[in-house]
């Protein structure tokens, strides 16, 4: 036994003697409820669609030290680190937490994923003035400010050109009421300011119910029987996290990727991101070192110190045997190496990371869960699809109410789950930092909305990496302007790398995106852009599908066959990916073994990308007259 594991054994042993199972269970159980509750009140009171259809937004509930202790179903991306060093930086710079306080925290240089994301703290005081916990929500605000109305700006050269309002943990609540001058400093910056102040006053509710609901739970159980509670939690996370450690091969395995082209200096050709994993399962600790990556470029790309640490925890849970919880007790068992002044570490004032919640956060994560894979079989996952130009700020003037300006994040498109050991890529998975947990626009509720038709809306055949499991298919999808003009702004990857495959599968489909004119006519548009949209005109665009797990050859003929038949795979992949042969839905399984056994023998390399881009252009060409070329989407 080392020394390691003798003294985890020694905290067990302590926490076993203030808990018993059962104890632990429920009060676990208590607490992910309140932040049930959290979350249930800001989906039901958001303004903005990206939070009231979408949901991305997260709510966590911190020790009094810091510690992440319950997210229930948070984005990854937004809690697995940053919750605990918001808390930490909001309370150097207010040292005495009352009861009633409440603060605004964006600043990307202090802890927060980026500045996209308004984070409300909320401490939790009880009668005697003793700061107990902290109740954090998070929420990815349609405009904050920013000189051009988007939130993810890759092209953002530093932090005045981004623009955003940065807020380090200032006051916005005494006693239970607003600071008005805050308040009213956002109103005046923000485009829309009744639709942010609508999102606050949603976030400031969630925190307020966690804290009313935390200050229940420790008049009834004890303040002091609950903070043993927290610690008896943590080293039961920890225990577990070393359990699942202990089951994995040993090794150190390096993976590597590349960020799209931005147009800004050292990134025009893309930027690679190197990942390298140690798994020691003797000492039961994971190394992920991110240090060999390039220096901070001057656009928006870059990764805060929240996501940087965070991307790489993502790509290490994925990747676990079990099931493990995700609080600062299984955090001790990893080690995230960064450096400043690093495109995935610690970036320097006044450098953007307008983009950090994607991006280079994705090629960091699917990168460190790939490393893995190679460690053995059973463990890790392929690549996840990253965003396409279906996730795009929006932004205008509504004619239908009085020619009122409108912003919003439009989220559609997000169908690229991974292959893993267990089973096929998830269709609604998102990209790799949401966990599955971020929903999808409502392509109704964004024509109520909005000025805004969405003409297409389904998979797309052929583009989900072939392998033992498959990657998710990539989603077309086409929308425009409903009788006036509309602009989009977005930041995408995807476009020019596709996701890649692990243990011998292939990679997913790359994104694509086009405009379709008033003519019919259809022309190319970039991964990073922005467009002014005019009646009649439509962005048509695929999304980057999941890459797949294990060799194709090795997949169930069966599941080749209902792919075939669900219109997932065409029967021309299924042959020559699969080494499947169905002909008319019917499986010939004499031809399916004979090519099988030639696909063993000769075991080809997988492709470097799927050929994608004809396939589309067939589907646009089927599509003629059926949106813009039409005037349909006219006035």
């Amino acid at each position: 036994m080392t020394s390691t594991q003798s003294a985890t054994e020694g905290r067990l042993a302590k926490a076993g003697e203030r808990f018993d199972p059962i104890a632990l269970a429920v009060i676990t159980s208590r607490v992910q409820g309140i932040v049930r509750r959290m979350t249930n009140t800001l989906f039901r009171t958001a303004r903005s669609s990206v939070l009231n259809t979408a949901r991305d937004f997260s709510c966590c509930i911190v020790t009094r030290e810091h510690e992440m202790l319950a997210c229930a179903e948070s984005l990854p991306i937004h809690v697995m680190s940053g919750p605990d060093m918001v808390a930490a930086a909001t309370a150097r710079l207010h040292p005495k937490f009352r009861a009633g306080d409440a603060y605004l925290h964006n600043s990307p240089y202090h802890g927060n994923s980026h500045a996209g994301d308004h984070c409300i703290v909320v401490p939790v005081v009880d009668t005697e003035g003793e700061h107990r916990f902290t109740a954090i929500v998070k929420a990815h605000i349609s405009d904050i400010g920013n000189s051009q109305p988007t939130t993810l700006w890759a092209n953002a050269k530093d932090v005045y050109n981004e623009g955003a309002l940065i807020f380090p943990g200032v006051k916005v609540q005494r006693d239970y009421a607003d600071i008005p001058d805050i308040v009213e400093m956002c109103r005046t910056r923000i485009r829309v300011p009744d639709i942010w102040y609508g999102d606050y006053l949603g976030m400031i509710g969630a925190a307020r119910i966690g804290e009313r609901d935390l200050l229940e739970l420790g008049a009834e159980l004890g303040w002091e029987h609950l903070h043993e509670y927290t610690a008896a939690w943590f080293d039961y996370s920890e225990e577990m996290m070393a359990a699942a450690i202990r089951r994995m091969p040993a090794g150190r395995v390096e993976a590597h990727n590349t960020h799209d082209p931005v147009p800004a200096k050292g990134a025009e050709d893309g930027v690679p991101v190197a990942v390298a994993v140690t798994v020691d399962p003797e000492a039961a600790r994971i190394e992920v070192d991110l240090r060999d990556n390039p220096d901070c470029v001057p656009c928006g790309i870059n990764l805060t110190e929240a996501t940087s640490r965070t991307a790489a925890m993502i790509g290490v849970f994925n990747s676990l045997p079990s099931r493990v919880p995700t609080n600062a007790g299984s955090f001790r068992r990893l080690d995230i190496l960064l450096r400043e002044n690093c495109i995935a570490g610690i970036p320097r004032h006044p450098v953007s990371c307008s983009t950090a919640t994607t991006g280079i956060a994705d090629r960091v994560a699917n990168a460190t869960q790939r490393a893995i894979a190679d460690l053995g079989e059973g463990f890790g996952m392929a690549e996840t699809g990253t965003l396409t130009a279906t996730v795009v700020d929006l932004f205008g003037h509504d004619p239908r109410r009085d020619g009122a300006p409108f912003v919003n994040m439009m989220i559609l498109g997000l169908t690229g789950g991974a292959g893993h050991f267990r089973g096929d890529g998830w269709l609604v998975s998102g990209e790799v930092g949401d966990g599955g947990l971020q929903m999808r626009d409502s392509t109704e509720v964004l024509e109520l909305l909005y000025p805004l038709v969405v003409w297409a809306d389904r998979v797309t055949i052929d583009t989900g990496g072939p392998g033992r499991r498959r990657g998710a298919p990539s989603c077309y999808v086409e929308y425009g302007p409903a009788g006036t003009r509309i602009s989009g702004m977005w930041s995408t990857d995807g476009a020019v790398n596709a996701a890649l495959g692990a243990r011998g599968a292939h990679p997913g489909a790359r994104a694509v995106q086009f405009l379709r004119r008033r003519d019919g006519s259809v022309s190319p548009l970039p991964g990073i852009g922005e467009i002014d949209l005019a009646p009649g005109e439509t962005v048509i665009a695929n999304s980057a599908a999941g890459a797949g797990y294990g060799a194709p050859w090795e997949r169930e003929v069966a599941r080749v066959a209902h792919d075939v038949r669900e219109g997932l795979v065409s029967p021309a992949q299924a042959r020559e990916a699969y080494g499947v042969v169905v002909s008319d839905g019917t499986l010939d399984e004499e031809a399916t073994e004979k090519l099988r056994q030639e696909l063993r023998r000769v075991a080809p390399a997988p492709p470097a990308e799927l050929d994608f881009e004809t396939g589309l252009r067939e589907i646009i060409a089927q599509l003629d007259g059926y949106a813009g070329g039409t005037g349909l989407g006219g006035e």
